[in-house]
């Protein structure tokens, strides 16, 4: 059993190649980004901003509603709340939004800036303008974590601002998802399918599956349309229980408990065999009703694409790079076929990927991936689209995961939770094994080319 301190290494580089590590800011654009008529605003410099809105557009191919208080030399060193206060009613005035969701970057929160007293002040200033709309802020520096640990700042965020505290009274049916930010709008949908198969009602936040599943409103919206509305949220405290989907999404839950009472139970992944049944179990309890069929036969169909696909698993090399919580959902996937897990690259440090079936983690960058898939020659990369580099000068196949994917389209449809999406992720990677597999010709053949083998006997019967 290897020690905590012995299963991470720390990538000491004085350089990043290729990160794999996307900004918290980012993750809490995301988030909100979930919510119905909600316009991300980022309070710092117009370059932080276009690099994130960059990075969503391609990813999910769609206009994303995006704005920053375009901080400069003097306003950051003067201070920003102008900035704010500016943007917000610019905001408010263009595009009527029903939330703003403010994040701070790196800028701001080096200068020491107090943003959160700094909204409160701005809401209740222009209350009679800004009407009905409300205003949200997460504190979220580049230099504290990653996407996930944006994003579950921007949901707490969201917790505390619009979710009441708890009175008592409870709706059976009713139950809470926080859903994290490794699940995809396609991930959301399955999930929601699963929860309502028990005749429950799900309110999901944030809920990507209403505003970023690709579908078209038909006019000009200068916000979200669709995710968790206001009223959503409202009604939150009154829920039997919450399932909190991802580690990174345990902060959160445990606000939520605190605040409304209801109890939160943590699920750390939905992706594989074992995972989906604690969820079905976890359902059946809260419900009291048993599974239902259809599950029963994606479980089955499951099984059978596992027993099919094992043989294009057992002893490939796998290389994997994702931010903490799908790693964890992923890499189960690959030991459990039979694979191995040789380089295995993270964001954080995280302490759940001490039971990762592997040698170590390494937290770095693609650089890191790269290394380390050439040195022990592995057969498979999984990463986002950043990888694709790697992949072209390694001569490696790449298996896109996780955000941002934009080289490809449909990565808001990637479903790789459930029965139904792991089934599709077992088929998708046995594919890839298949495609790029290594069929014997003659070449291989002991003695090729030097007179040996099928060539030497021919002439020997020849003779």
């Amino acid at each position: 059993m290897q020690k905590p301190s012995e299963k991470f290494v720390i990538a000491r580089k004085s350089a990043s190649t290729n990160p794999l590590k996307m900004s918290p800011p980012l993750g809490a654009a995301m988030a909100y980004l979930g919510l119905d008529g909600c316009l991300p605003l980022f309070h710092g410099s117009q370059g932080c901003t276009a690099f994130a809105l960059v990075l969503l557009v391609r990813h999910f191919k769609e206009a994303i509603p995006f704005q920053t208080t375009a901080m400069n030399e003097v306003t950051t060193i003067l201070g920003g709340m102008d900035n704010v206060e500016q943007a917000v009613l610019n905001i408010h005035k263009r595009a009527r939004p029903k939330v703003i969701g403010i994040c701070s970057t790196g800028l701001t929160e080096t200068r020491g800036e107090d943003t959160f007293a700094d909204v409160r002040t701005i809401q209740a200033k222009h209350a009679e303008a800004l009407g009905d709309t409300q205003l949200v802020f997460a504190a979220t520096p580049d230099f504290a974590g990653g996407v996930q640990e944006g994003w579950g700042k921007a949901v707490s965020a969201m917790i505390d601002r619009f979710v009441p505290a708890g009175d008592g009274t409870r709706t059976l049916r009713q139950i809470n998802v926080l859903a994290g930010a490794h699940m995809s709008p396609g991930d959301v949908d399955e999930l929601r399918e699963i929860i309502e198969a028990f005749g429950l009602e799900p309110i999901i936040l944030p809920d990507l599956s209403g505003s970023l599943d690709g579908h078209v409103p038909g006019r000009h919206v200068g916000t979200t349309y669709g995710g968790t509305t206001i009223a959503d949220m409202g009604r939150m405290h009154r829920s039997a229980c919450t399932l909190a989907i991802g580690e990174h999404m345990r902060i959160s839950g445990e606000r939520l408990e605190a605040r409304t009472g209801v109890p939160t139970r943590f699920i750390d992944g939905l992706t594989g065999l074992e995972a989906v049944d604690r969820l079905v179990v976890t359902l059946a309890e809260i419900s009291g009703k048993p599974v239902p069929k259809r599950l029963r036969r994606q479980r089955s169909q499951l099984v059978d694409s596992m027993l099919d696909g094992h043989f294009h698993f057992g002893g490939k090399r796998i290389a994997i790079a994702a931010e903490p919580d799908l790693l964890w959902a992923l890499g189960p996937i690959f030991t459990g076929m039979g694979a191995e897990l040789s380089t295995v690259v993270t964001t954080m440090p995280a302490p759940h990927l001490e039971a990762l079936d592997c040698a170590k983690v390494i937290v770095g960058d693609l650089g890191d991936l790269e290394t380390g898939a050439a040195e022990t020659g592995a057969d498979l990369l999984v990463t986002h689209s950043h990888g694709r580099q790697a992949s072209e000068r390694l001569g490696l196949p790449l298996f896109r995961v996780g955000f941002p994917q934009f080289d490809r389209i449909g990565a808001a449809h990637q479903t790789l939770l459930g029965y139904r999406g792991t089934r599709a992720l077992v088929c998708d990677l046995a594919n890839t094994f298949i495609d790029h597999a290594h069929h014997a010709s003659p070449a291989d053949w002991a003695g090729a080319g030097s007179g040996e083998g099928s060539h030497g006997g021919s002439q020997a019967a020849a003779g």
